[in-house]
Formats: structure tokens, sequence, C-alpha cells
């Protein structure tokens, strides 16, 4: 490991992150909870708590819940919605985004967005660890490196 990547880890060493993560495409959700759980080690935080929600819809209001307990750093919200034929998928998006978002602008507690929003599973399995990486350790590392952002303000 690199001297600045030490430091970094040093830093992030005991942070404490909550993990919201839905039940729905449990399989894929696993996967991203496996990377997620993977890069959090590997950057010394602490997680402090997994809470499993029905699916995607759900994960804001426990992130909200999380975030103003004064219990995390950091949240991780980890999901997976695919496309139907019907205009759920876009409302179910936009409520899980959005969603987020407000929880890490209201609380200041950074959110790391881990929750997939595809087309078909093909595409949901190449990025929960597959050939476009792994969306669950991207946000792990998204909540963790805006939580030392903060930190420094």
């Amino acid at each position: 490991m690199s001297g600045t990547a030490e430091r970094r880890n040093a830093r992030a060493t005991g942070l404490r992150v909550g993990v919201v993560a839905a039940r729905f495409h449990g399989d894929l959700v696993d996967r991203l909870l496996a990377g997620a759980g993977a890069e959090l080690a590997r950057w010394g935080c602490e997680v402090v708590g997994t809470v499993r929600v029905p699916g995607a819809f759900e994960i804001p209001v426990v992130a909200q819940r999380m975030a103003a307990s004064g219990r995390v750093d950091a949240v991780v919200a980890l999901g997976c919605v695919i496309r139907g034929e019907t205009p759920h998928f876009d409302h179910v998006c936009t409520a899980v985004t959005t969603g987020c978002e407000a929880v890490a602008r209201t609380t200041g507690v950074p959110v790391g967005f881990g929750v997939l929003t595809v087309d078909d599973r093909a595409q949901a399995e190449a990025r929960a660890g597959g050939a476009h990486g792994d969306a669950g350790a991207s946000a792990a590392q998204a909540a963790v490196e805006t939580a030392l952002a903060l930190g420094a303000w």
C-alpha cells in the first residue's frame, strides 16, 4: 500500500458506518453487500449495523433514521431496481435516488448510493461484482471519502 493510501486508511479507521440493503433481488444485493463490506473493512471502518428492508423504496426512511441517530458517520444504501413493463420502475428509482440525496443533504451524513437502476438482470450482474465493477464497493468508498471530506471542515 502506498504512503498516501496508508494515511487515507488511517484517517478512516474507526469511522462508523450503517448499511441499508434491500431484500428484493436479494442475490444481487447480497453481492453488493459483500463488496461494500470488503471495502469498508479495507478502509478500517466499523459497520455498526446492517438493516434489510423489503425493497429499494424503503431505503431512504431507514437511512434517514440511521443518519439522524448520531451513531454513524456515513450510510451505505444498497439495492437493485430492474426495469419492468410498467412505469413503476421510474417511480421507485426517482424515490430512492431523491430520498437518499435528501437524507445526506438534511442530516449532513453522507449516503453512499449503491442502488442499481438497470434495464435487465445482466446489467445488474455486471455491476454487482461483474464486468462493470462493484457498485457496493464504490458506494462504500464514496461514503467513506465523503465522511473524511466533511471531517476536514
